[in-house]
């Protein structure tokens, strides 16, 4: 994928983790993006470990894995932070 893809992708799957997270209302758009896009190599190691594949394209399975890696991450972060 192309890095606007990239971008656009990791945006999306921010936002969306953010909301499910109930962190919306801290991170901004550029904070969405990275969430995303880190969530989206999150995702694509957690799904390796059960023998699946990772992100591979502009498709609902890979906004999955990445929604499922950025709620990962979002999860991680919260309880560092307490």
């Amino acid at each position: 994928m192309g890095i606007i893809i990239w971008i656009v992708f990791g945006g999306l799957v921010g936002w969306v983790a953010s909301m499910i997270m109930k962190t919306d209302a801290q991170q901004g758009i550029v904070l969405n993006v990275i969430v995303g896009i880190i969530g989206a190599v999150v995702g694509g190691w957690l799904m390796s470990l059960f023998g699946e594949s990772g992100v591979g394209g502009f498709n609902m399975y890979s906004f999955l894995v990445a929604l499922l890696g950025a709620v990962v991450l979002i999860w991680v972060v919260k309880a560092l932070r307490r």
